[in-house]
């Protein structure tokens, strides 16, 4: 007997097993399952964590990239992507730049742009510490180097070159964010450098507290920097260390006279003309949620070189009695 042909057909879709559509799985970062085992983790390396965000910034974030990469001191280095509309081939193109770099450097696309997402605990973080900055600053190597030996002498406390405060206004009986001549109390992230180990506490510790103080860093887009230095101080009992560098170059300073308008304005945080006035609200609503100030003030800054001090005539200029004046 002949089947009919759509009959026929039917039989087979009936009979064909089913395809079902592949789902990828995404690790819960916070599952201590899948992170390295602490024993494990390198101590004479860290690992460079890059925020990445604008394309119109990506030469100078590879440039930074590269010379991260070509530093003793660094075992990877991870860009983390966040911003969710660049194309697939600019990144692969990124990463195809990279690729020749002596440390392995990996591009990561964060599943959003979440500024809490930079301190997610990852399984290829392989190093006890992290160097945490930003895709517009540049450091020279001796200074990296100088700030990862500070910090294996200083390991629950943060290290970096750019420091703020905070403080009280008596006025209005209210913490605020500032600038202080004396001391300081917060780190940037900037360039940080801080014990892998705070990645967790900041991202899958504190419970509901803590959950509600990332709340404030998405409503915000701003001030992560800000919670990460009270995670740290809580965890080490003291201030920051702020360290001297022998150039720090910041692109993305809104204080910059020359340079590319888009370099320095393409930062994912909100920089508003209320800038400091919104970050000493984080403040305020990080002592409330979590009901406790642990921010801890520091003071002076550990310097590679004591150098000469005295100011010598040297070819009709003043100049550090050390300093070789070619002729």
């Amino acid at each position: 007997m002949t089947v009919p042909f759509p009959l026929l057909v039917a039989a087979i879709l009936l009979c064909a097993p089913r395809v079902l559509p592949i789902r990828r799985h995404t690790p819960d970062p916070c599952d201590r399952t899948i992170l390295p085992p602490h024993r494990t983790l390198r101590s004479d390396q860290m690992t460079v964590l890059i925020n990445g965000y604008s394309e119109s910034r990506i030469p100078l974030l590879t440039s930074i990239a590269a010379a991260y990469s070509a530093s003793p001191s660094v075992a990877a280095v991870l860009v983390l992507w966040g911003n969710p509309s660049t194309p697939a081939e600019t990144l692969t193109q990124l990463s195809r730049n990279l690729s020749g770099s002596d440390a392995p450097v990996s591009v990561i696309r964060q599943k959003s742009a979440s500024l809490n997402s930079r301190f997610l605990p990852r399984q290829s973080i392989r190093t006890r510490a992290v160097l945490i900055c930003d895709d517009d600053v540049e450091i020279d190597s001796r200074s990296v180097e100088f700030a990862f030996r500070v910090w294996r002498a200083n390991r629950d406390r943060l290290v970096g070159f750019f420091a703020r405060s905070h403080d009280v206004d008596l006025s209005r009986r209210a913490w605020i964010y500032t600038v202080q001549p004396d001391k300081y109390s917060i780190l940037l992230t900037k360039f940080m450098i801080a014990k892998t180990d705070y990645l967790y506490e900041y991202s899958c510790g504190g419970g509901d507290h803590m959950g509600e103080a990332r709340g404030v860093v998405e409503e915000m887009r701003n001030c992560e920097d800000i919670l990460m230095n009270f995670v740290a101080a809580e965890g080490a009992g003291a201030g920051p260390v702020l360290v001297g560098s022998e150039r720090a170059r910041d692109w993305g300073d809104a204080r910059n006279e020359q340079g590319r308008k888009e370099v320095r304005e393409a930062g994912l945080s909100s920089r508003r003309e209320d800038h400091r006035k919104r970050r000493g609200e984080c403040i305020r609503e990080f002592h409330r949620i979590l009901g406790k100030m642990p921010l801890r003030y520091s003071y002076g800054k550990v310097v590679n070189s004591v150098g000469e001090q005295g100011l010598c005539e040297k070819g009709g200029k003043l100049v550090f009695c050390d300093h070789q004046v070619s002729n």
